[in-house]
């Protein structure tokens, strides 16, 4: 456990934005295998909460009124345009509306990520590990809004 000053994305989500003492070393081949299938986990999560909440969402105290696809854009979005960069994954914002592209680009990234890993901890200004845990965070962390605000299940 480490105790870590917060930042402006501590107060908001209520996790640090920094880099924990142990995400500075070199995971084994192992443990990066099994981050890795922990951010797929995340991106079937989010995937399957786009596939079935309902398109319009509940207005609420977090993003007020955007609906389901443009929480999804947005958290695909941010991946694409920022986390994959970091790796040197460059994907077309475009690819987050289409399946196939956006596996492709996830598998990419995965691929990105083992490299980064085998080379050494850094990906540009984050560690490979804060960059997994950021991005898997990001997703879930829009799949819980588009769960939260879901009118499928209203009464």
């Amino acid at each position: 456990m480490e105790r870590l000053e917060g930042t402006g994305m501590t107060d908001y989500y209520g996790t640090s934005g920094r880099t924990a003492a142990p995400e500075f070393e070199q995971m084994t081949e192992a443990e990066c295998e099994r981050k890795i299938a922990l951010l797929r986990a995340c991106w079937a999560t989010v995937d399957d909460a786009t596939s079935r909440v309902s398109p319009e969402l509940r207005t609420g105290p977090r993003g007020g009124g955007r609906d389901r696809d443009q929480l999804f854009r947005l958290a695909n979005g941010a991946e694409i345009d920022d986390f994959a960069k970091r790796v040197g994954i460059v994907t077309p914002l475009e690819a987050r509306d289409s399946p196939e592209a956006m596996r492709a680009h996830r598998d990419m990234f995965c691929a990105a990520i083992r490299e980064h890993n085998a080379r050494g901890p850094a990906a540009r200004t984050w560690t490979v590990q804060f960059l997994i845990r950021r991005c898997a965070y990001h997703q879930l962390d829009h799949d819980w809004e588009m769960e939260d605000r879901d009118l499928s299940s209203a009464p």
